[in-house]
């Protein structure tokens, strides 16, 4: 097979874990082909370049082989291969890192795992804290 939909591509290698799900990234304009934003109708060839944006990050796969029945996952490297920058991966570790610092109105006290990894954070800063954030206590 020389082509395959957008959309049941990303659902066969496994980008996404339903066809639903990654027709409507295709309509939210979240899914590129070459550059240029597609709709879930697209049909993508071998050696295309896609761009998925799962925000805060671009990623990018390269078409290797056109499929459009989903294929175990030991597989998928044989179907695309992933070429995501590396500071994409550093953007999606700077954000979970900086998750906890700001909490979102409405969300409550920080759990027991928050306060844990805001110490281990704060303990690791190369700076003094005040005060009120002294842990040893």
């Amino acid at each position: 097979m020389a082509e395959a939909r957008i959309d049941k591509w990303l659902w066969s290698v496994r980008i996404f874990k339903t066809r639903t799900i990654a027709s409507e990234a295709c309509k939210k304009g979240r899914i590129s082909v070459n550059g240029v934003q597609v709709k879930p109708s697209k049909m993508v060839h071998e050696g295309d370049t896609v761009q998925v944006r799962k925000p805060p990050v671009t990623y990018s796969f390269k078409v290797l082989q056109c499929i459009e029945n989903r294929v175990g996952a030991k597989l998928v490297p044989d179907m695309m291969q992933n070429i995501t920058p590396q500071d994409q991966y550093d953007l999606l570790e700077m954000n979970r890192i900086g998750g906890f610092v700001k909490r979102a109105a409405g969300l409550g006290r920080p759990t027991k795992k928050d306060r844990r990894d805001m110490e281990d954070f704060l303990s690791d800063a190369p700076f003094d804290l005040p005060e009120e954030f002294d842990f040893d206590e």
